[in-house]
């Protein structure tokens, strides 16, 4: 009898101590709406390339952001929602006070119509999304 209640109270503490640290690596994980990030503040967060032809190929924007933290900012890596867009970033660490980039380009080659895609950019300070949006003009169908 006593081994069964050592065995549920060890069960018991394991589970607590597990819930803890999910919850803990929850919040340590920050990801914040568009333009909230402490020490991350970017010019813009959402780019509308407007009307375009799908003849013209790619269309691409920078997105610039400023280091208002007291450290330096590490860039780690920017997702984006598809393969269709394709980013770049400053990948040298950026010192308070001063400037870095995040360049989004997407690729209208067969997919016309309206488009919206994001890219998440993840930092030592947090993550933040940043959007884009259009709308692609297909290429005109010879006629029969």
């Amino acid at each position: 009898m006593k081994s069964k209640l050592f065995i549920v109270g060890v069960l018991v503490n394991l589970l607590i101590g597990v819930t803890g640290i999910a919850f803990a690596q929850q919040e340590s994980v920050s990801s914040f709406p568009a333009g909230t990030v402490a020490g991350l503040n970017f010019e813009k967060t959402t780019h509308d390339f407007g009307t375009f032809n799908e003849v013209d190929g790619r269309v691409e924007t920078v997105f610039v952001f400023q280091n208002t933290s007291k450290e330096n900012l590490v860039v780690s890596r920017v997702q984006a929602s598809c393969g269709c867009t394709t980013p770049d970033w400053s990948k040298e660490p950026i010192a308070p006070g001063k400037k870095g980039f995040v360049k989004v380009s997407y690729n209208p080659a067969g997919r016309p119509g309206n488009f919206n895609k994001s890219a998440t950019v993840s930092t030592n300070l947090g993550s933040q999304v940043l959007y884009i949006k259009g709308q692609v003009v297909p290429v005109a169908k010879p006629a029969k």
